[in-house]
C-alpha cells in the first residue's frame, strides 16, 4: 500500500525511538510519517460530559490499532479539537483541520449543530467527515464526502414508534427537548405510531435547563396516555425522573440515546425501568463489543457508553478504509462507499446508504437496579433503513 507523507520535517534518531517506545512500533515504523485523523468534540459547554466519553473512545480506537502495529507499520496520531459545544467553533476546527493539519479524514465526535457546521467545509474541502452520533439528517446530505455512522434522528424515532407498537402501547404521549435532535426524533416517532396503530395523544417540547416537568406529567396522565416517549439529554432526563417519581407516575417510559451516557448513569435507581433506544448493546456477545468494553473499563475510570463506543467505531471505520483502500481522500471516501458487513463495538454495519447513512439494527436498553442491559431490538428493515 502506498501512503502519502504528511508531514515532511525530518525526525532525528532520538525521536524515532521514543515514538516508537510510546506507539509499541518498532523503530523503523518510527522512521514513516503518521496517519493523521482530526477529532473534534465538547471539553467544555453543556455538552462536555459527552465529549469526555467521545475522546476517550476515539483515542481508545488509536491505541489499540497502534499497540497492534499500526497500519502497515504507520504509526496513527488522532488530532483532538474542543469545539466548546458551539457550532462556530465547529466551522473553525473543520477549517484548521482541512488546511492545516494534514489530515486524511476527520471524526466527529460532537452533536448536529457544531457537525452540521463542519461538514460545509470538509465537503468543500473534499475530505471525509465521518459523524459518530450526531443524527440530524441533514449532515450527510452536505455532501458526498460526510458519512453518518449512528442512525439518523428520524430512524431512531421510527424505531422507538415499532418497539412500543410491538409492545402492545395504544396511546403514547410525547415529550421532548427543543432541538435538532428531538425534533428529528419525535418526527420520526409521530410519522410511524399511526401506522402501527397508535394514536399520539399530546406532544410537549421543553428546553434546556428544564427544572419542572410536574405540569406536563399531570397533563399526559390525565389523557390518558399509557406510555412516554421521553426524547432527553442527561440534565433534564434527570429532572424529568425525579419529578416522575414524585407524580408516582406508572406508564411505560421509553427514552433515546440522549441519556445513554455516562453523566447520566448515576441517578440510579430512579431510572429502574427506564428503557431506551441506543445503538450499544452491552449484553452482545460479539467479540468486538465485548472487546472494546472490556478495554475501556481498563482504560478509564467511568462508565461506558455510547458515545465513547460510537465515536470509537467512527474511528475504526477510517482506519478499515485506510487499510482497504490508501490514504488520499479519494481513498477513503472509496472505501467507505464500499464498506459491508463491518463488525465495531455498535453490532455490525451492513453498509452505507447511496446518501452515506448506515443501515444497522436499533439497540433497546433498559435499567435494572442501576444496571443496563437488553430489552429488544428493532432490527425490521423498513424500519431501520433510511
Amino acid at each position: 500500500m502506498k501512503f502519502r507523507i504528511l508531514n515532511k520535517g525530518m525526525v532525528t534518531a532520538i525521536a524515532a525511538l521514543a515514538c516508537a517506545a510510546f506507539s509499541g512500533l518498532p523503530p523503523a515504523a518510527a522512521d514513516e510519517a503518521p496517519v493523521r485523523i482530526g477529532f473534534f468534540s465538547p471539553q467544555t459547554g453543556f455538552g462536555a460530559p459527552d465529549g469526555r466519553s467521545a475522546l476517550a473512545g476515539a483515542q481508545l480506537a488509536i491505541k489499540q490499532v497502534n499497540d497492534a502495529g499500526g497500519i502497515d507499520g504507520h504509526r496513527l496520531e488522532l488530532v483532538p479539537y474542543d469545539d466548546g459545544s458551539d457550532p462556530k467553533q465547529g466551522a473553525t476546527i473543520a477549517t484548521k483541520l482541512t488546511s492545516q493539519d494534514g489530515v486524511v479524514a476527520a471524526v466527529s465526535g460532537s452533536y448536529s449543530p457544531q457537525t452540521l457546521a463542519a461538514a460545509t467545509i470538509f465537503q468543500r474541502a473534499k475530505t471525509v467527515l465521518v459523524s459518530a452520533y450526531a443524527v440530524n439528517p441533514g449532515i450527510p446530505k452536505t455532501g458526498s464526502y460526510i458519512f453518518l455512522q449512528d442512525a439518523n434522528g428520524t430512524v431512531q424515532g421510527r424505531a422507538g414508534a415499532k418497539f412500543l407498537a410491538d409492545k402492545g402501547i395504544k396511546k403514547p404521549a410525547v415529550i421532548s427537548i427543543d432541538n435538532d435532535f428531538g425534533n428529528a426524533l419525535v418526527e420520526g416517532f409521530v410519522a410511524e405510531a399511526p401506522k402501527l396503530g397508535m394514536t399520539v395523544v399530546s406532544t410537549d417540547k421543553n428546553q434546556f435547563g428544564e427544572k419542572d416537568f410536574g405540569t406536563i406529567i399531570r397533563r399526559v396522565i390525565a389523557s390518558g396516555a399509557d406510555a412516554i416517549y421521553l426524547v432527553q439529554y442527561v440534565a433534564e432526563g434527570k429532572q424529568f425522573l425525579r419529578d416522575w417519581a414524585q407524580a408516582d407516575g406508572k406508564l411505560t417510559l421509553l427514552s433515546t440515546e440522549g441519556i445513554d451516557s455516562a453523566g447520566f448513569y448515576s441517578i440510579g435507581k430512579l431510572a429502574d425501568g427506564l428503557m431506551f433506544t441506543t445503538n450499544l448493546n452491552r449484553d452482545s456477545k460479539s467479540e468486538e463489543t465485548q472487546q472494546f468494553l472490556s478495554d475501556f473499563a481498563k482504560a478509564y475510570d467511568f462508565p461506558v457508553d455510547m458515545v465513547a463506543a460510537s465515536s470509537h467505531d467512527a474511528v475504526m471505520l477510517v482506519v478499515d478504509a485506510i487499510r482497504k483502500n490508501g490514504t488520499t481522500a479519494a481513498d477513503v471516501k472509496a472505501g467507505l462507499d464500499a464498506l459491508r458487513d463491518f463488525k465495531g463495538a455498535t453490532g455490525t454495519f451492513e453498509r452505507f446508504t447511496e446518501n452515506r447513512e448506515v443501515i444497522k439494527p436499533i439497540q433497546i436498553q433498559v435499567f435494572d437496579d442501576g444496571k443496563i442491559s437488553s430489552a429488544g431490538v428493532v432490527s425490521d428493515p423498513a424500519i431501520i433503513t433510511p
